[in-house]
C-alpha cells in the first residue's frame, strides 16, 4: 500500500504528502489477483518468506484474505506484516486467524511530544500500544516485534525508557540507524547513532549477551538481556552494511520490483500480469524474475561506506531513489 496515516518526517513529510497529494488510483494497485501471481512465481523460484507492508498495509481493504491466499502457496513458510500499529488492535485476531505468522510494530518513542513529532501529528500512542498489546494476545506464532528509527537529538534518549517498556514481554526491539532513504528527509551522516553507539550505552543499562544470526542474511545483529529480559536487535545499513548477504526483493503497489531499499529504480511487472497475450502463462513473469534477481548489482550502502572513507562527503545525496513509503522498509 503506498498510502499511509501518518505523515512521518524521516518517510513521508506532510509538506510533500499532504491532501492534495495524487497517490495511486485503485486500478493502477496489483490486485489480490496479481500479488498472489506474484508471490506464487517467486515461491516456484525459491522465495520462502514474504512481507507485507507499506505506507500503511493495514488500509488496504480485507487484507486477511489476502493474507489467507499467500499462507496457501506452496513452499511459503513465513508471513510477516510491518505497520505503525493505528489499525492493529481491530485486524489482529484476524490476521491471525488468517495465518499471518509474525508483526513488526513501528514505534520510535515513548514520549507523546516526541512520538506526535515522529508521526507527523497523525499518531495516537495509547492506540499503537493498545495495537502492540492486541497481537501480544492473539499469539502470532513468530511473535511481535518493534522497529525504531534513532535519531540523534530527537528521539535517542528515550530509547531506555522504550526498551523497559517491553523487557520481559517477549517483545523484540530492534534498534536502526537513521537512513537516508529516499529524497525528502534531508538526511544528514551527523543525525545518524550508530548501533556501536547505542550498543554501549544499552550494555552499561543491561549487560547484553551476543546471540547467533537465525539464518543467513539476517538484517538485525541479535542479543539477549544477560538477566533474562528478552531480546534487542540492532540494524545497522549505515555503519556496517549487509549488502553482500541481502536476499530481499521489493514489490511496490503498483508493480513494480525492486532489489534494493536504495533502488533508483524499478521494473515493472504490471504490464506483464495484465498482458492479455500471455494470459496465465507464467512463463514471461517467472524469466523476468529470474533475470532481474541474476542481474542485481544494487551495493548502495556499500558504496556509501567506501565514499566516506574517500571523504567524499557529497556523494551520500547523489541519485534519485525511490521513496522509502512506496516500496516499504
Amino acid at each position: 500500500m503506498d498510502r499511509c496515516n501518518f505523515r512521518c518526517p524521516y518517510c513521508m513529510p506532510d509538506s510533500i504528502y499532504h491532501e492534495d497529494f495524487s497517490f495511486l488510483t485503485p486500478d493502477q494497485r496489483l490486485d489480490f489477483d496479481e500479488i498472489e501471481r506474484v508471490a506464487r512465481v517467486a515461491a516456484q523460484l525459491g522465495v520462502t518468506k514474504l512481507r507485507l507492508t507499506g505506507g500503511e498495509p493495514l488500509l488496504r481493504p480485507n487484507l486477511p484474505k489476502l493474507v489467507e491466499r499467500l499462507v496457501r502457496i506452496p513452499g511459503i513458510e513465513d508471513i510477516a506484516l510491518t505497520t505503525n500499529g493505528m489499525l492493529l488492535a481491530r485486524q489482529a485476531a484476524s490476521l491471525r486467524a488468517a495465518g499471518l505468522h509474525r508483526v513488526t510494530v513501528s514505534l520510535d518513542s515513548l514520549d507523546p511530544a516526541v512520538f506526535a513529532r515522529m508521526s507527523g501529528g497523525r499518531g495516537h500512542l495509547q492506540t499503537v500500544l493498545d495495537g502492540i498489546d492486541a497481537a501480544c494476545a492473539v499469539g502470532f506464532s513468530g511473535g511481535v516485534k518493534i522497529n525504531t528509527v534513532v535519531q540523534r537529538d530527537v528521539n535517542d534518549a528515550g530509547v531506555p525508557d522504550l526498551l523497559a517498556r517491553f523487557r520481559y514481554t517477549g517483545v523484540i526491539v530492534r534498534l536502526i540507524e537513521y537512513m537516508d532513504v529516499g529524497n525528502r528527509n534531508g538526511w544528514e551522516r551527523n543525525d545518524v547513532i550508530t548501533s556501536r553507539e547505542m550498543m554501549a550505552q544499552i550494555d552499561a543499562l543491561w549487560p547484553l549477551v551476543a546471540v547467533s544470526p537465525a539464518y543467513r542474511g539476517e538484517v538485525a545483529t541479535r542479543y539477549h538481556y544477560a538477566d533474562g529480559g528478552g531480546e534487542i536487535g540492532f540494524i545497522s545499513s549505515v555503519s556496517a552494511p549487509f549488502c553482500g548477504n541481502c536476499s530481499r526483493a521489493r514489490l511496490s503497489s503498483d508493480g513494480q520490483i525492486f532489489t534494493c531499499l536504495f533502488a533508483t529504480k524499478g521494473t515493472d511487472l504490471r504490464a506483464t500480469l495484465r498482458d492479455a497475450k500471455h494470459g496465465k502463462d507464467d512463463g514471461p513473469l517467472r524469466q523476468m524474475l529470474t533475470n532481474i534477481w541474476h542481474r542485481r548489482t544494487d551495493r548502495y550502502s556499500e558504496e556509501r561506506q567506501e565514499r566516506r572513507s574517500r571523504s567524499e562527503s557529497q556523494a551520500d545525496r547523489s541519485g534519485e531513489k525511490i521513496e522509502m513509503h512506496y516500496i516499504g522498509g
